[in-house]
C-alpha cells in the first residue's frame, strides 16, 4: 500500500482522487495550528543552532547531508553535536548515543549518524531537553529533521528538496508536501539534493526563490561494490528506495530482486528467513544496516552500500557565515 501512495505522491501524471485532496485541505489548518503552538513556546539553545529538514515526506537526503556538514564544520574547526529525534524508536528522553546504543533504542537514524559523524549525537523525542544535554558536548548543534519543529530558534534553517522536485504538488494526504511551498521563503539556504553539477538554472522549478540562497548537493553510492559480478538483491527500509535502486542501475548492477519494507522498518528473524528465500547477494543501505546486522547470520555475506557527498562551493562557507553572526548577535546581548 506505502508504495502505491508514494508513486501517486511522486507522479506528475495523475491527480489524487477527491478524498484525499479534500483531506488535504482538513490536514492544513490542523498543522497551522500544531505550529502556532510551538512558535508560542520558542526557545533559544545556549549554542547556535543549524537546522537541516525538508519540505517533503522523507527521500530528501537528510541524513548523509547532516554527516557532511557534521565532518565539514569539524573539519573548521567546530564541534558539533546531532540532535535526533530517534525515529523508530520508543525513546522520550534524550540521551547521548554510544557504540553500545541500538537503534531500537535510539533510533536507526541515530545510530548511523553517531557511526558516520564522528560526533556526539543526542537523540529522544523531547528535543527541547535534547537541546539543553547537547550545549554541554559541543559549540555548534546541528537539528536533523527540524524544518517543521521551529520550537527550537535556529542561527540557519537549510532546507532539502530532492532533486526531482516536489512530487504531485499536493500536502498530505494527497501529496508528499509536508507544508506549502510558500514556507520556503523562511528557509536561510535551499539545497536541491540529489544533483551532480552545479545549478545553471537554479530557480526553474515549481517555486521561485526571493531571497533565499539554493546549492546543489549530492550524495551518490561510491563505487564498492565491483566484486559482486551477478544478479543482486536489494534490500531497503527507506523512504523512496528509487533513489538507491536507480544509483545503483547507473553503476551498472542488475536487480534481481528488491524487497522494499516501509521507512524505520524494525526488522526480525523471520525477515532474514525470506530474503535468503531469494538467491542472489543482498545489498541494503547503511541505514538498513545497523538493524540487520545484529540478527544478519555470521556465516552469509550482506553488501552494505557506502555514500560520497559533492557539496556546490560556497555551500559550507554560507553556513559558517550564519553560525558566526549568530555568535556574535549573543555575544553582543550578553554585554
Amino acid at each position: 500500500m506505502h508504495q502505491r501512495i508514494e508513486a501517486m505522491w511522486w507522479s506528475k501524471r495523475f491527480k489524487p482522487n477527491l478524498i484525499l485532496r479534500a483531506l488535504s485541505k482538513v490536514y492544513l489548518p490542523l498543522f497551522r495550528f500544531n505550529q502556532q503552538s510551538r512558535i508560542n513556546h520558542k526557545v533559544k539553545p545556549a549554542i547556535p543552532l543549524i537546522s537541516v529538514g525538508n519540505i517533503t515526506v522523507g527521500g530528501s537526503g537528510k541524513t548523509p547531508f547532516v554527516v557532511w556538514l557534521a565532518q565539514a564544520l569539524k573539519a573548521r574547526g567546530f564541534s558539533p553535536v546531532l540532535l535526533s529525534r530517534g525515529d523508530g524508536a520508543n525513546n522520550q528522553t534524550p540521551h547521548l548515543v554510544s557504540e553500545y546504543s541500538k537503534a531500537h533504542e535510539v533510533g536507526d537514524e541515530a545510530v548511523l549518524l553517531f557511526r558516520l559523524s564522528g560526533c556526539p549525537v543526542i537523540a529522544g523525542r523531547d528535543r527541547i531537553l535534547g537541546a539543553e544535554i547537547a550545549a554541554s558536548y559541543g559549540d555548534v548543534m546541528i537539528l536533523d529533521d527540524g524544518f517543521q519543529y521551529r520550537q527550537l530558534e535556529r542561527a540557519c534553517d537549510i532546507v532539502m528538496v530532492p532533486a526531482e522536485g516536489v512530487g504531485n504538488g499536493y500536502l498530505l494526504p494527497a501529496g508528499p508536501l509536508r507544508e506549502p511551498l510558500g514556507a520556503l521563503e523562511r528557509a536561510d539556504i535551499v539545497v536541491r539534493s540529489g544533483v551532480c553539477e552545479a545549478l545553471s538554472n537554479k530557480k526553474e522549478w515549481v517555486w521561485q526563490a526571493s531571497s533565499q540562497s539554493i546549492h546543489a548537493w549530492n550524495d551518490v553510492i561510491a563505487q564498492t561494490l565491483s566484486p559482486i559480478e551477478e544478479p543482486i538483491h536489494v534490500v531497503t527500509g527507506i523512504a523512496r528506495p528509487v533513489r538507491v535502486v536507480n544509483d545503483l542501475k547507473s553503476l551498472g548492477f542488475e536487480i534481481a530482486e528488491h524487497t522494499n519494507f516501509i521507512d524505520h522498518h524494525a526488522y526480525t528473524a523471520d525477515d532474514i528467513t525470506t530474503m535468503f528465500q531469494v538467491p542472489y547477494p543482498i545489498v541494503t543501505t547503511a541505514k538498513d544496516a545497523v538493524k540487520l546486522l545484529p540478527l544478519w547470520p555470521a556465516d552469509k555475506p550482506l553488501w552494505v552500500l557506502e555514500q560520497k557527498a559533492d557539496a556546490e562551493e560556497g555551500l559550507l562557507d554560507e553556513v559558517v557565515s550564519f553560525i558566526q553572526t549568530k555568535e556574535a548577535v549573543t555575544s553582543d546581548h550578553q554585554f
